[in-house]
């Protein structure tokens, strides 16, 4: 699954605090409508943006990153390296407490590094070099690495999924591949459980023991997490229009991503703002399982490459109007990287041929012509529904006999985990989104690994991709990080871990009285009030 600047000054954020205790009861909560239902809770085992917005409210991290993408000292008071970097000593701030009372300790983070580090691809990298971890005092914890790993503070102050949260030593030590069944953390809002209904709405309330950074300014994760509201409900409300009306008529605040059709319309509201908080944009893919036929095949996942038309997938999702700032919301030559990053690359752009004829040669000299295809659909997320009803009928068109399961996202989310065979529950694809800063370098991007068993789901085994990754991790200056992640773009174009679908700007709509919001994804609660 990133961003910047702020709605309103310093000076009047940090006047807020009264104002907001002075607000009638109903002003002082925040009614929020999110992307998705959140079937499961557990920041490390799920790698929906869901599941990483709610950790976001809950927990924190160790270091934040700002809209530079800077790693800032967040729940650390700040670190030494010694031994050539073999050694790194973190040392928390004073008065930081979870939610159930208990004191954070340097074996809570500790315990929250290793079980993030199973599950995360920057994490893997991280635990790969650690030859131990030890808690000095309650306040001082220590990394001892057996290679060097300078991209440490990256790693932790990460906003792509999964993100370093730090949890209680009783929930952190839960085997990584089981789901925590509770929220506990020590971030500027409580999860309120027993108010949970999943499917309609999730509710936190503003924690009193939250102590922010001292100083400095909030810039996307990173610098101080004021809380202005007593309390932050979540809506869960599939149907676009009754979004659209709610917002309209005042019975929610913030909508976070109004679909194509009727963003236009709530714009027009003199009380609603739309706006682009995410700068680096959502790029699609299409990912294709390589554990069963057809797509164990490359030739057959070329095939599909060869066939796309990205601007096609991003009219479907985003419409061809846009807003102030930006008029056209869609983006096509989009490769395996972000493209403002430093990774980008045009290597093999050229085999996006948008030619469904040649795709189709290509799929009967491969031997898969009329094959059965099993697509899973998320028919909740009006994105990935659109991206997806427009696949189904490229894929139809190239030869593939396509069979279109439609579910809620998180049943996509629950069934693409499956190893299976498709005769047996399994599946051959699905169409997703990532934020672009999830496909800024290698060490965040989770979908171009080839790993294996280990990787996301879809499992690719690509050693050639984990050489270039890893020469990127060792790389000595910039020209050799490059010319790494060229490589890995060339690879993947070859072997196609996934399909790149092309990229959009997605807009976000809100009431005009709040203001705060600051720039950057994941979508941030702390310095936004109601004026």
């Amino acid at each position: 699954m990133f961003r910047r600047d702020l709605l309103a000054g310093a000076a009047l954020a940090a006047a807020l605090p009264r104002f907001a205790i002075a607000q009638p009861a109903r002003e002082r909560v925040l009614r929020y409508v999110p992307h998705a239902n959140i079937p499961n809770i557990d920041p490390f085992t799920n790698t929906a943006f869901i599941a990483r917005d709610h950790a976001f409210l809950v927990y924190d991290q160790l270091y934040g990153m700002d809209e530079q993408f800077r790693p800032q000292p967040q729940m650390v008071q700040g670190h030494v390296v010694e031994n050539g970097g073999l050694l790194w000593r973190f040392t928390l701030r004073e008065g930081l407490r979870f939610h159930d009372g208990t004191p954070v300790r340097g074996r809570d983070c500790i315990a929250s590094i290793r079980r993030w580090g199973r599950r995360d691809a920057f994490g893997q990298e991280l635990m790969a070099r650690v030859a131990e971890m030890t808690e000095e005092s309650d306040r001082v914890f220590a990394i001892r690495l057996n290679r060097p790993f300078p991209k440490m503070l990256e790693a932790f102050s990460k906003v792509t999924t999964s993100c370093l949260f730090v949890m209680p030593e009783r929930l952190a030590n839960v085997d990584p591949f089981t789901n925590i069944s509770e929220a506990v953390g020590s971030g500027p809002y409580r999860f309120v459980q027993n108010e949970w209904v999943p499917g309609s709405s999730l509710a936190y309330v503003r924690n009193p023991d939250y102590v922010p950074v001292p100083n400095g300014t909030p810039s996307m994760t990173a610098g101080p997490k004021v809380a202005h509201f007593e309390r932050i409900e979540w809506r869960i409300i599939p149907d676009a229009s009754t979004a659209a009306a709610a917002l309209q008529a005042g019975e929610i605040d913030w909508w976070e991503q109004p679909t194509a059709d009727l963003f236009p319309l709530v714009a027009r509201n003199r009380n609603i703002a739309v706006d682009i908080i995410n700068n680096t944009g959502l790029i699609g893919i299409f990912r294709p399982n390589h554990l069963t036929a057809p797509f164990n095949n490359p030739a057959v996942r070329r095939a599909v490459v060869t066939a796309v038309n990205q601007m096609d997938f991003m009219t479907a999702v985003i419409g061809t109007s846009g807003v102030e700032g930006r008029p056209n919301l869609r983006r096509e030559g989009i490769g395996y990287f972000a493209p403002e990053s430093p990774s980008a690359s045009t290597v093999g752009l050229d085999r996006l041929k948008k030619s469904v004829d040649q795709a189709r040669a290509e799929l009967q000299a491969a031997g898969a012509m009329g094959a059965r295809l099993v697509l899973l659909n998320a028919t909740d997320l009006s994105s990935i529904n659109a991206a997806t009803l427009v696949g189904a009928d490229l894929f139809r068109r190239m030869g593939f006999n396509v069979d279109l399961v439609s579910a809620d996202w998180g049943t996509v989310v629950q069934r693409r985990a499956s190893k299976n065979p498709l005769e047996q529950g399994g599946w051959s694809g699905f169409f997703t989104f990532w934020s672009g800063v999830d496909h800024w370098n290698p060490a965040s991007h989770a979908s171009i690994r080839g790993h294996g068993d280990a990787a996301w789901p879809g499992w690719p085994s690509i050693p050639a991709i984990e050489a270039q990754r890893n020469a990127w991790f060792d790389a000595p200056d910039d020209a050799a990080a490059r010319a790494a992640t060229t490589d890995m773009q060339r690879i993947a174009f070859d072997e196609v871990p996934y399909v790149p679908t092309g990229m959009y700007y997605q807009p976000t709509a809100y009431r005009r009285n709040l203001t705060g919001i600051l720039k950057g994804q994941p979508p941030l609660f702390w310095n936004v009030r109601r004026v």
